[in-house]
C-alpha cells in the first residue's frame, strides 16, 4: 500500500521561506547577482564557449559528478535544468572576471598598506569571571606549576574547547577586541599574557606564535573578496532597491 501523497507548491516553498526568516539573506544574493551582470555588461565582460565549457567540468568534477546520470540527478534534486545549471556556470565566471577586472591591480597595494591586519597569530584562551583567579592561574603559569591544557581542563565549559586546550586558531587584528590585540600583537612568543580585563570578563591567553603575512595566492584571493564585497556593499547603499513580495507572495499562492 503507497503512503499518502505531498503536494508542495510554490507557495509552500516561498512561505517556509519566509517563516524561516531567508528572504533577506536570497534577496541579497539576488540584488547582488544583479549588480554583478550589470556591471559585468558595462565593462564588456565576455564568456567564451570554451570558459564555459571547462568551469563545468571543473563544476562537476568538484561535485563528483563522474558521468551523464550522476549530473542528470544532481540537477532534478535541485530543480535545475540545463539551461539553469550554465546560468549557474556563467554568473560564476563573470563574478571571477569581474573581480579581476576591478581590483586586480589594487591586491599589491592595499596589503601593503593594511599589513598590520593580515599579520596572525596562534593563540590559545581561557575565559574567567574572577581577576584573583586568573592572576593565580597566570603566576602558577609563570612558574611552570601548571600547563595552559590543565588550565582550559578546569575552566573551560565547552566540551570542544576544552578538549583543544582552548585553542583558537590563527587569529588576526580585526578579530580581536582592541583591548586584547594590543597585547597578543606585543608578544613574545611562547608567551603568557597577563589577565586582560574586558567588558565580559577576564582573559587568559597564551601566544604561541605570531605569523607575518606573505602575499601569496592565498593571501591575493582573500583580498580579492574583501574588496569586492566592499565595492557590493558600496553599489547596494548607492541604488534604491525595489521589491514587491507581497504581490510574488499573491501570485505564489495564487498559483497554489
Amino acid at each position: 500500500m503507497m503512503g499518502k501523497t505531498i503536494n508542495v507548491t510554490k507557495h509552500d516553498i516561498f512561505n517556509r521561506l519566509r517563516s524561516s526568516c531567508q528572504l533577506p539573506n536570497i534577496m541579497e544574493e539576488v540584488i547582488a547577482y544583479k549588480i554583478i551582470e550589470d556591471k559585468a555588461a558595462e565593462v564588456g565582460i565576455k564568456v567564451t564557449t570554451e570558459e564555459l565549457q571547462k568551469a563545468a567540468d571543473d563544476f562537476r568534477l568538484a561535485k563528483q559528478l563522474t558521468n551523464v546520470k550522476d549530473t542528470q540527478l544532481w540537477l532534478q534534486k535541485h530543480y535545475l535544468s540545463l539551461d539553469d545549471f550554465e546560468n549557474l556556470i556563467y554568473v560564476d565566471i563573470i563574478s571571477k572576471k569581474l573581480i579581476e577586472h576591478l581590483f586586480s591591480d589594487a591586491v599589491e597595494p592595499w596589503f601593503y598598506q593594511n599589513r598590520l591586519d593580515y599579520i596572525g597569530a596562534v593563540i590559545y584562551e581561557v575565559f574567567l569571571d574572577d581577576r584573583d583567579v586568573a592572576m593565580e592561574l597566570f603566576c602558577a603559569l609563570k612558574e611552570g606549576e601548571i600547563s595552559f591544557h590543565e588550565v582550559a581542563r578546569q575552566y573551560i565549559t565547552q566540551p570542544a574547547l576544552r578538549r583543544a586546550g582552548g585553542y583558537r586558531g590563527v587569529v588576526t587584528r580585526p578579530e580581536l577586541q582592541s583591548e586584547i590585540s594590543g597585547a597578543v600583537f606585543a608578544a613574545n612568543p611562547p608567551e603568557f599574557l597577563k589577565p586582560i580585563i574586558t567588558s565580559t570578563g577576564v582573559h587568559l591567553i597564551l601566544v604561541e606564535e605570531i605569523i607575518e603575512p606573505e602575499l601569496d595566492e592565498q593571501m591575493r584571493t582573500q583580498i580579492l573578496g574583501e574588496l569586492f564585497s566592499r565595492w557590493l556593499q558600496q553599489q547596494v547603499q548607492e541604488r534604491e532597491i525595489k521589491t514587491d513580495i507581497k504581490s510574488d507572495f499573491m501570485s505564489a499562492n495564487n498559483d497554489n
